[in-house]
Order: C-alpha cells, then sequence, then structure tokens
C-alpha cells in the first residue's frame, strides 16, 4: 500500500516562489525544496554575500524541518547548488556550524544561475526521530 504524501508547510521560512512545496513528508522521510537566502518576511535575499546567503537557505530548512517534527540532526544528505564554486570553502565554513557532528552526506555542485540570483541553494533529505 503506497504511503500518502503530506505537505509540509510554515510561515517561518519564504513561501515557495513556484509551483511547489517547502517540503514533502512520505511515512518517515521528509523531502525539502531548495532553500536559497530569502528572508522569509519580505521574500529578498538576506544579503549579497556567501556567508549570509548560505547561513538563512539552512535556517530556512531548519524551521521547515521543525515544522515537520525533525531538526538539521535528523538530515541523512543535502545537495548543495553553487552559482560560484571558488566560494566552496566560505560556504562549507557557514555549513559547518549548523552540522558540527556527525553531517549528512552531501553533494556539491556549480550551477549557471538560482532563482533571484542567489549565490546557494540547499535542499535536504531528512528521516523523523
Amino acid at each position: 500500500m503506497a504511503q500518502e504524501k503530506q505537505i509540509i508547510q510554515t510561515e517561518k521560512a519564504p513561501k515557495a516562489i513556484g509551483p511547489y512545496s517547502q517540503a514533502v513528508r512520505v511515512g518517515s522521510l521528509i523531502f525539502t525544496a531548495g532553500q536559497i537566502g530569502l528572508d522569509p518576511q519580505s521574500g529578498e535575499l538576506i544579503a549579497p554575500d556567501i556567508e549570509n546567503q548560505t547561513r538563512q537557505a539552512l535556517t530556512n530548512l531548519k524551521h521547515i524541518l521543525e515544522a515537520a517534527g525533525a531538526s538539521l540532526s535528523d538530515v541523512i544528505k543535502t545537495t548543495v547548488f553553487l552559482q560560484d564554486m571558488t566560494e566552496f570553502p566560505r560556504m562549507n565554513a557557514v555549513y559547518a556550524e549548523f552540522f558540527p557532528q556527525n553531517p549528512p552526506a552531501r553533494s556539491t555542485v556549480a550551477v549557471a544561475a538560482l532563482p533571484k540570483g542567489a549565490r546557494v541553494e540547499i535542499e535536504a533529505i531528512a528521516r523523523l526521530p
């Protein structure tokens, strides 16, 4: 029997800027949409630099996971999309602040462009505790 999918939505993270959900839960797994460094209230990028955009993207992910009943410590896998791979070390330093112990598996790829001119986008797969 197929498990039902549950749409996850929170006001603590930016509203979707297209036809997608902030996250979807199926069984004990949570799949988030990619998050960029948008301020949830204004819908605008928090700052032009990679550090602040990474911090905000991960904070947005944190709030989405909490709305689903999980936390960053429940993340199994992330995918990081960078507009400029030379910014990897700076993104990575902020990323490490959010995953100080037992970090999830991760892929990082360079892309030609991201929504709203963002420098970084991060998506996650997590499990419910």
